[in-house]
C-alpha cells in the first residue's frame, strides 16, 4: 500500500539553512514565517473559521531529508547526542516517511493579490518546506496535563549567553528597519540553545555561521557566550 499526497502550501520563513534551526517549535517565539497556500487550496472558504484560533498544527515534509536514509535508532540531542533510543521515540527528521508536525502561533490569515498567506511565529521550519496539512490547535484535547515525556519533559535550558558586537547589533537595526521582522531577538533565541549538534566535540572550533533573513549571521563561542561579529548579504 502506498500513498501520494501533493502540498497545500509552502512555507517561507527566516531560517534560509537547517543549521540554526530550534529543535522544537516555539523556542524562538520571535521566529516568524509565511504560509503561502496554494491552488486550489488558496480559496478564501478552505480557512473559514480558522481566524478563532490562536494557534495551529502545521503537518509538513522534510523535504531536505527526502534522500536521506533512516536508521532505527538516533541520537537525541536532550541525551547528549551520545544515547541511542527508537527513531519512533524520537522527533527526528530522519524517518521511514520524513513527515513533521509543529505548533505554531497563528497572527492573522491576509490576501496578497491571489495569494493565501497565513503568518505565523514560534516556527522551527525551513524555507521552501512543503505543507501537507492544517489543523487547528485546540487546547483541551492536544494539551494534556497528565502527560508524561520521557526524556524531554522539561524544556531545554538556555546555555549561552548571546551578545552583539556594535557592527552587528547595527546591522540588526538596520535590518529590522527593512523587514519589520525582530531580528535581533529571533537570532538571540535560536543562539541562547546552542545550536552546534549535541555529539559535536571539537571545542577548538570557535567561528560559525548561518543563514538567517537572507543575510549570513556569523558569531563566535567561548566560555559560555555566543557574540555575533558580523551579519551580512550572504
Amino acid at each position: 500500500m502506498s500513498f501520494s499526497f501533493e502540498p497545500i502550501g509552502i512555507i517561507h520563513s527566516c531560517y534560509d539553512q537547517k543549521f540554526g534551526i530550534p529543535r522544537q517549535a516555539g523556542l524562538a517565539p520571535a521566529a516568524g514565517a509565511v504560509l503561502e497556500l496554494l491552488p486550489p487550496c488558496n480559496r478564501p472558504e478552505s480557512v473559514k473559521g480558522l481566524e478563532e484560533f490562536s494557534h495551529i498544527w502545521v503537518v509538513f515534509v522534510f523535504h531536505r531529508n527526502m534522500k536521506a536514509s533512516w536508521k532505527p535508532t538516533v541520537r537525541p540531542p536532550r541525551l547528549g547526542g551520545n544515547r541511542r533510543i527508537g527513531v519512533f521515540a524520537s522527533r527526528s527528521g530522519f524517518r521511514p516517511n520524513p513527515i513533521g508536525m509543529s505548533a505554531v502561533e497563528l497572527l492573522q490569515i491576509r490576501r496578497q493579490d491571489q495569494k493565501l498567506l497565513l503568518d505565523l511565529k514560534g516556527i522551527d521550519l525551513l524555507d521552501g518546506t512543503p505543507v501537507l496539512d492544517v489543523k487547528p490547535y485546540i487546547p483541551y484535547a492536544d494539551s494534556i496535563d497528565s502527560a508524561e515525556a520521557g526524556f524531554a519533559n522539561k524544556p531545554p535550558a538556555a546555555t549561552l549567553t548571546v551578545e552583539f558586537t556594535p557592527q552587528a547589533r547595527q546591522a540588526c537595526r538596520d535590518l529590522e528597519k527593512r523587514t519589520g521582522e525582530p531580528v535581533e531577538t529571533a537570532i538571540t533565541q535560536f543562539l541562547q540553545y546552542d545550536p552546534r549538534p549535541a555529539y559535536y566535540d571539537d571545542r577548538s572550533k570557535k567561528h560559525f555561521g548561518t543563514v538567517m533573513f537572507g543575510m549570513e549571521i556569523k558569531w563566535e563561542v567561548d566560555d559560555g557566550r555566543a557574540v555575533v561579529v558580523s551579519i551580512a548579504t550572504k
